[in-house]
C-alpha cells in the first residue's frame, strides 16, 4: 500500500504533463508533390514566437527538394535547394501570416511524397516553477522528468523509423517493377529467338525439289 501512492501521484503528475504539452501547437503532414509543382503552407504568428520546420523526401526521383520559407513582408528566412532532409529553427520578428513553401519545379518527369513537422511555440517547463525553483528536485519529481525525456526519444525515434520504413517501402517496390518489366523483356526476346532458331533450322531441312519443264516439241 505504501509504494501506491507514489505511483499514482505520478501517473497524476505525467497526466498533466501531457496536458500541458498540448499548449504547443503543431502540424505534421505528409503529402504528394508533382513534378513542375509547388506547395505552400500559411501559418499566423505573434511576435517573439518560436516556430521550427522538420521536413524530408520519402520517395521521388533524388529524393531531393527545394524549400524556403518568408516572413509577412516577403523576406527570405530559410531557402535550400535540393536537400533530401534539413531542420530550421526561427523566432519570429514581426508579427503576420509566415508561409513555407515545397518546389519540385527543377523535376521535369518525377514527383515527390514529401514529409514534414511545424511546431509553433515554446515547450512549457516540464514542472510548475521548475525554472524558478532553488531546492533539488523530489525522488518522484526526477522520475517523471526521466520518463518525459524518454517518451521525447520515443516518438522522434518512432517517426525516424517511419519515414525510413516508407522510404525503404518505396525503393523495394521501383525495384521489383523493374525486375518485373526485365524479366517480361527477357521472356519475350527468349521467345522471339527460340522461334527465329526454329524457323532457321526447318529451313536447312527443308527438301528442294527441282522443278521440270516440259519441252514440247
Amino acid at each position: 500500500m505504501g509504494s501506491s501512492a507514489p505511483r499514482s501521484a505520478c501517473a497524476l503528475l505525467l497526466l498533466l504533463l501531457l496536458l500541458r504539452a498540448e499548449r504547443l501547437r503543431g502540424a505534421e503532414l505528409t503529402f504528394e508533390l508533382p513534378d513542375n509543382a509547388k506547395q505552400c503552407f500559411h501559418e499566423e504568428l505573434a511576435q517573439g514566437v518560436k516556430f521550427s520546420l522538420d521536413y524530408q523526401v520519402i520517395t521521388g526521383g533524388h529524393y531531393d527538394v527545394d524549400c524556403y520559407v518568408e516572413d509577412p513582408l516577403g523576406n527570405t528566412i530559410y531557402r535550400e535547394t535540393k536537400k533530401q532532409y534539413d531542420s530550421f529553427t526561427h523566432r519570429a520578428e514581426v508579427k503576420g501570416v509566415y508561409q513555407f513553401c515545397f518546389s519540385n519545379e527543377f523535376s521535369t518527369f518525377s514527383h515527390k511524397t514529401v514529409y514534414f513537422d511545424f511546431q509553433v511555440g515554446d515547450e512549457p517547463p516540464i514542472l510548475p516553477d521548475m525554472g524558478n525553483r532553488v531546492t533539488a528536485l523530489t525522488q518522484m519529481e526526477s522520475a517523471c522528468v526521466t520518463i518525459h525525456e524518454a517518451l521525447k526519444t520515443v516518438i522522434d525515434s518512432q517517426t525516424h523509423y517511419r519515414l525510413r520504413e516508407a522510404q525503404d517501402r518505396a525503393r523495394a517496390e521501383d525495384l521489383n517493377s523493374r525486375v518485373s518489366y526485365w524479366s517480361i523483356g527477357e521472356t519475350i526476346a527468349l521467345f522471339v529467338v527460340s522461334f527465329s532458331q526454329l524457323l532457321l533450322l526447318k529451313s536447312f531441312f527443308t527438301e528442294k525439289r527441282p522443278i521440270s519443264r516440259a519441252v514440247h516439241s
